[in-house]
């Protein structure tokens, strides 16, 4: 008899033990893991440490919809990199000019992040290293479309997006721009990632900083 939908995770360490359980195959690759934080951060810890990899942060931030800032309409991604959801802009009647406004906001607090986070710290040399770019669930994808564009331009051998959770939707819209992608969980319906856990609780800059070793 099987379980009528997949448990959920106790929090995000076990959620990482058990991605890295999944992604063991790539320990002798030289492997980095990129976490979006915050909340990606407390799951790829685990994952570096299996895999005797560097952990870095690698920023990427949702637009929201004005008066909505939950409700995503696109992302932005360090590099520059912007990605719109024209669906969600039309539906909304959002403009362009509207639109960079609002994502001019979200890479001024991106800037922030990146040197509250990564500080003095050159970012890590990728050339013919395994990328594995982590976060704790995705919903719309959005924000984790926007790195993988990102990370896409310089990153010359695998690039991974390693999640514990997201909706099967989600997956297949993001499988092409990954080189490989491992999902542990991909229920539906889907909720939201923070159901799939026991405890989801918001993630501190103090935390990341002390998961990066840096704290």
């Amino acid at each position: 008899m099987g379980h009528e939908q997949p448990l959920r995770f106790l929090d995000r360490e076990e959620a990482g033990r058990e991605l890295a359980s999944r992604l063991a195959r790539y320990a002798d690759s030289s492997p980095v893991v990129l976490a979006l934080p915050r909340g990606g951060v407390p799951v790829g810890a685990p994952v570096a440490r299996a895999l005797t990899a560097p952990l870095e942060v690698f920023v990427a931030r949702k637009v929201g919809a004005p008066n909505q800032p939950e409700l995503g309409i696109g992302a932005v991604a360090e590099g520059g990199v912007r990605v719109r959801d024209d669906d969600a802009l039309r539906a909304l009647e959002i403009d362009d000019d509207d639109f960079a406004r609002l994502a001019a906001v979200e890479e001024t607090e991106l800037r922030r992040r990146v040197l509250r986070y990564r500080g003095a710290r050159h970012f890590p040399d990728l050339n013919g290293r395994t990328a594995i770019l982590v976060d704790d669930g995705l919903a719309t994808g959005v924000t984790a479309l926007a790195a993988l564009r990102s990370l896409r331009r310089f990153v010359d051998a695998l690039l991974v997006l390693a999640v514990p959770v997201a909706p099967p939707s989600t997956l297949r819209r993001l499988a092409p721009h990954a080189d490989d992608l491992v999902c542990l969980l991909a229920p539906e319906p889907f909720a939201a990632v923070g159901y799939w856990y026991h405890d989801f609780h918001s993630v501190s800059d103090d935390e990341v900083l002390s998961l990066l070793g840096s704290g």
